[in-house]
C-alpha cells in the first residue's frame, strides 16, 4: 500500500523529554491584552475555558532549539545504552530552528559529539514531523544501511508567543486578527529525543511496527507560521484535520488489520481540549486510553506525539506488554497512524 510502512527489524532503545523550566498560565496571558479583551466585549477566562490549557512552558529567553534537542538527545542515548560511535544517524524534527542555515541538525550533532559518519539532516512536516522522522530512520535500519538513529527535537515557542501578545494587546487588533492567532496563545515548549535500534530478536520489546500516512494537501494554508506569527483557521483546521484523520484510521485498520478497541493506550498529538475529544469521538475511541499533557504543557508541536509517549512510560501508563498507537495530525494537512508492540 502506498504511504504504507511497515517494520519487523526496529526498536525503540532510547526514550527521554526534557521539560522547559518556566510555566506561563493562561490568565497570565491575558491579563496582559485587558484593554483588548474590554474593547472586542470578550470575557476573561476565554482562553483556558476553550483551549483546557491552564499553562505552558517556555525556555530562559534565547535558548536555542539545537541546544535543547542535544540535550534530549543525550538522555535518550544514555537511556539506550548505545554508544554514540555507533549511531548512523541523527535527523531533527524541530518546527523551530536555530538559523535558516546551517541545518539544526548539524548543530544537535556537533553538540553531542557523533561520529563523522553519522548523516544529518532536518526533516520538517508540522506537528508530524517527529513520527515522520522516526519512519525514515526505522527504514534506514530496515534496509541495512545503519544501526542505530536518533531523531531529536526542541521546541521554543516564547518569542512566538511574546510577539503574539504584543500584537493582540495593541489597539490596531481587531475581532478577526484575534481570531486568527488566538491559537498561537496555545503553544509550548519542550524537548524529546529517541534512540532506534536493530532489533536483536524477532521477541524483543519496544518494537516500533510503523503504519500509514495520509495527505489533504488541498488544506494547507488554513494554518500559515512565521518566527514571529501564526494564522490559524481553527475551525477549519479542525474539520479538515478531522475529515483527514477518520479516512487515515479506518484505512489502517483496513490495511492492518487492527482492532479499534485494541490498543492499551493511544498516544496523540494534542492541541487542546476541543481538539483531543474531538479525535476521541471521531475514531470512536475511548478518552481514558489518552495520556493527557495540554492542560500544563500546551500544543509543543511535535514535541508533543514523543513526549507524551516519553511521559506515558515514565510514569508507568506504559508498561512491557502494551499495545500503543500514535496519532498525529499536522499542517499542511497530513495525518499518520503507527503502532508500537512495547
Amino acid at each position: 500500500m502506498r504511504a504504507a510502512q511497515r517494520y519487523e527489524q526496529v526498536v525503540i532503545s532510547g526514550l527521554a523529554h526534557v521539560d522547559a523550566p518556566h510555566a506561563v498560565t493562561s490568565s497570565d496571558i491575558e491579563s496582559q491584552m485587558t484593554r483588548t479583551y474590554e474593547r472586542l466585549g470578550i470575557e476573561p477566562g476565554l482562553l483556558e475555558g476553550l483551549s483546557g490549557i491552564a499553562e505552558r512552558r517556555v525556555w530562559d529567553a534565547g535558548t536555542k532549539p539545537s541546544t535543547v534537542a542535544a540535550a534530549a538527545g543525550e538522555l535518550a542515548l544514555a537511556d539506550s545504552g548505545v554508544d554514540r560511535a555507533d549511531i548512523g544517524a541523527l535527523l531533527n524534527t524541530s518546527v523551530c530552528r536555530d538559523y535558516l542555515e546551517p541545518s539544526t541538525a548539524s548543530l544537535a550533532h556537533g553538540l553531542m559529539g557523533l561520529p563523522t559518519e553519522a548523516v544529518n539532516f532536518d526533516i520538517g512536516n508540522a506537528c508530524l514531523g517527529f513520527v515522520n522522522g522516526m519512519n525514515v530512520v526505522a527504514g534506514m535500519i530496515e534496509r541495512g544501511e545503519i544501526e542505530h538513529g536518533i531523531v531529536v527535537n526542541g521546541e521554543t515557542s516564547r518569542f512566538t508567543m511574546e510577539a503574539t501578545i504584543e500584537r493582540l494587546a495593541s489597539e490596531g487588533c481587531d475581532d478577526t486578527m484575534f481570531r486568527e492567532q488566538f491559537a498561537t496563545l496555545t503553544l509550548g515548549s519542550g524537548s524529546v529525543a529517541m534512540v532506534l535500534s536493530r532489533a536483536d530478536s524477532p521477541e524483543q520489546g519496544r518494537r516500533f511496527l510503523g503504519g500509514l500516512s495520509r495527505a489533504g494537501t488541498q488544506h494547507a494554508n488554513l494554518c500559515t507560521g512565521e518566527v514571529h506569527e501564526m494564522r490559524t483557521d481553527t475551525k477549519g483546521l479542525l474539520l479538515a484535520g478531522l475529515e483527514l484523520a477518520a479516512q487515515t484510521w479506518k484505512e489502517a485498520l483496513s490495511a492492518f488489520d487492527w482492532d479499534s478497541q485494541g490498543h492499551d493506550t493511544y498516544v496523540v498529538h494534542q492541541v487542546s481540549k476541543t481538539h483531543t475529544k474531538a479525535v476521541c469521538d471521531t475514531l470512536g475511541l475511548e478518552i481514558e486510553r489518552f495520556p493527557l499533557i495540554y492542560p500544563h504543557f500546551g500544543n509543543i508541536g511535535p514535541a508533543g506525539v514523543p513526549t507524551v509517549l516519553s511521559k506515558a512510560v515514565q510514569d508507568g501508563t506504559v508498561t512491557a506488554g502494551d499495545k500503543v498507537m500514535l496519532l498525529g495530525v499536522g499542517s499542511g494537512i497530513n495525518t499518520a497512524a503507527a503502532e508500537i508492540a512495547w
